[in-house]
């Protein structure tokens, strides 16, 4: 039971750190959000969208029950990873788009050990 519980909350806390704080930055404007995303070539109207898209994500995974949107709040936090990646490629080059490479291992390890726990009824 430990070797599920343990992983996947230390993956899944890492997921909420990740996402969440820069959800609270684009949902609040940041300027650091709000200079990115005039770096990478998309309108300022956006991110507060985005950020709350991400929080919602975040609380989704969090609560217990609701596999069905649980799949949906991590499938919507990796193609909101995956454009940032995308983006991210194009305007600066691949080299800074592997940055994004830990998003998507935290992300993983949260959902194949969310995985785990239903198949072992820990949920």
């Amino acid at each position: 039971m430990k070797k599920i519980t343990i992983p996947y909350w230390i993956f899944t806390v890492l997921v909420v750190l990740f996402m969440g704080v820069g959800a609270i930055a684009d949902t609040v404007k940041a300027t650091a959000a709000v200079d990115l995303f005039k770096h990478l070539g998309y309108p300022e109207y956006l991110l507060p969208f985005l950020g709350i898209a991400k929080i919602i994500g975040v609380i989704v995974i969090l609560i217990p029950g609701f596999p069905r949107i649980k799949e949906w709040a991590y499938a919507g936090l990796i193609f909101d990873l995956t454009g940032a990646v995308f983006s991210t490629i194009v305007v600066d080059g691949f080299l800074p788009g592997l940055g994004f490479l830990p998003g998507y291992i935290i992300i993983a390890g949260s959902y194949i050990y969310y995985h785990k726990r239903l198949k072992s009824r820990l949920v």
